[in-house]
């Protein structure tokens, strides 16, 4: 009963401080659910649905004084309502694709070589980018144009790929638009808003008759407190740091993972 425990500890810890860097959350999970061969069962699944559940309130907790005034300035104001427009527009591309296509992906792409594989594809990428004298167009992140938040959304669709990442795919996208890091990295945040909430409820759904949790509350509250503590940090932190410094710490940790992950998969 220890080690589940334990597990619960660490998975929750890994969704925290995963979920909004751009190193893919879903991609490190089901790595370390392959090592401790713990999420096939119908615990594991929805286990891995809940602790998602602590990240989201994390982020939601932060910005929720942010999302009160939008909520009332939208109606008077053009500059929030647009602002509400272009999140609900970068939106609706991975809520379309995601409702067709979530078969597809769950059947043939949650599998650990794909995993490690995206991870340093996009750590690649990641370096690339963060390397390229990009002029900065754009320091707000309510200020993109539309057609810059529908092509941040469709960029997005990419991390539906397990090891891409859709934090670092927004962010990307948004520094190739033009915006700078910093407000890349807040549109990151608030993209996740509508679109972890929709996957969270859809995966509910879709998963509703397998979902258990029995006796096993002890261990679920660990992994939801531990996502939602590390996710606080991670959002509380994250915008400060990447002010300061380039993403390449995050793209040489997807490479380190990724191509640990196909040393163990081949040569071990």
């Amino acid at each position: 009963m220890h080690i589940d425990f334990i597990k619960a500890a660490v998975l929750g810890i890994v969704e925290g401080l995963t979920e909004y860097l751009p190193v893919s959350s879903t991609g490190h999970l089901l790595l370390i659910e392959h090592l401790f061969g713990w999420g096939d069962d119908a615990f594991g699944k929805s286990f891995a649905i809940l602790i998602q559940l602590g990240a989201i309130l994390a982020l939601l907790s932060i910005y929720f004084g942010r999302l009160w005034a939008l909520a009332k300035a939208m109606f008077t104001q053009w500059e929030a309502a647009r602002f509400v427009i272009g999140v609900l527009l970068a939106f609706l591309p991975a809520a379309v694709v995601g409702a067709l296509a979530y078969r597809v992906i769950k059947s043939y792409l949650f599998d650990v070589h794909v995993v490690c594989i995206s991870l340093i594809i996009g750590g690649v990428i990641l370096l690339w980018v963060d390397r390229m004298n990009l002029k900065a167009r754009y320091y707000d992140a309510t200020a993109f144009t539309l057609p810059m938040y529908i092509g941040i959304g469709i960029i997005q669709c990419i991390s539906m790929i397990p090891g891409v990442s859709r934090a670092g795919a927004t962010i990307v996208g948004a520094m190739l638009f033009g915006a700078d890091r910093r407000s890349a990295a807040e549109f990151s945040f608030w993209l996740a808003m509508p679109t972890m909430v929709g996957a969270f409820a859809y995966e509910v759904f879709k998963s509703r008759g397998d979902l258990a949790v029995g006796g096993n509350i002890a261990v679920t509250a660990v992994g939801f407190i531990f996502s939602f503590v590390f996710g606080w940090i991670v959002v509380k932190t994250f915008l400060g740091y990447v002010q300061r410094h380039s993403f390449a710490l995050f793209a040489w940790w997807r490479i380190l993972v990724g191509g640990t992950g196909l040393f163990a998969l081949y040569i071990l």
